[in-house]
């Protein structure tokens, strides 16, 4: 990996993040080459903004590399929420199935197991709202998306309900509304019909280098799409027996 190339991209993405004017692109000698230099520009950001990390959104395709996208702290809300339209322009929003890690998971050599993260970690109903520090987000690369967080913008929980381990968190039925008015209801349509692997392959990715730190979350990819709203617009998502969010874009 090209070393200036990460810190010079990652001044870009940090200069966008600071001062809301969103970037045309990236030049094409300053796109990632690979997922590894994507995600060695988001620590990059994050070393300059020097923010602690909240959350994590991943994904695991079955035929591709998997990817995390970093959430800060002072970006993850409990449900409901109230978010400045301005500080998130897009007013993307996902539904989703995330978790909450109720112990650390450090840096290690073996793998963590599947049976190690279902035992510390409760699932939960959530928003990702989606945010870029680009112009065009449709025409971004997919690795320039990586660079920039996967586009995230703020991260909205509901809390964990007690029952949630006899769920079959994949096939969940969910429904999607927008200023109280269903705009989408359908049964499970997780990108991989397993929200908790894609915890496990995140835990797996960290714990070769920061690991995971209690309190922290992880989404686990859209059962909703990704729909774009507008300031003063409320959101909610819910999932049968999971519990459900709320996020409000305030004008």
């Amino acid at each position: 990996m090209n070393r200036q190339k990460i810190d010079r991209v990652a001044a870009l993405l940090v200069g966008a993040r600071r001062t809301m004017v969103p970037l045309p692109g990236l030049a094409e000698p300053d796109r990632p080459a690979g997922v590894d230099e994507a995600h060695a520009i988001q620590d990059a950001v994050s070393a300059a903004l020097q923010k602690p990390i909240g959350a994590y959104k991943a994904m695991a395709p079955a035929n591709g590399e998997a990817t995390r996208g970093i959430i800060y702290a002072d970006t993850v809300l409990p449900s409901p929420a109230r978010l400045p339209a301005a500080i998130v322009p897009n007013c993307g929003v996902e539904g989703e199935v995330a978790f909450i890690f109720r112990r650390d998971f450090p840096a290690r050599p073996q793998p963590y197991t599947r049976d190690e993260i279902s035992a510390g970690v409760d699932a939960l109903a959530a928003i990702e709202v989606v945010h870029s520090r680009y112009t065009d987000h449709t025409k971004a690369t997919t690795l320039e998306k990586l660079a920039d967080c996967i586009s995230n913008g703020a991260f909205v929980h509901a809390a964990p309900p007690a029952g949630w381990r006899a769920l079959d968190l994949g096939k969940l039925k969910v429904r999607l509304t927008v200023n109280g008015a269903t705009v989408m209801e359908h049964v499970g349509k997780h990108p991989t019909g397993d929200p908790l692997g894609v915890a496990v392959v995140l835990a797996n990715m960290m714990r070769t280098g920061p690991g995971i730190r209690a309190g922290q979350f992880v989404t686990c990819g859209s059962c909703t799409g990704l729909m774009f709203l507008k300031p003063g617009d409320v959101c909610g998502v819910s999932f049968e027996g999971l519990g459900s969010a709320e996020v409000t874009f305030t004008r």
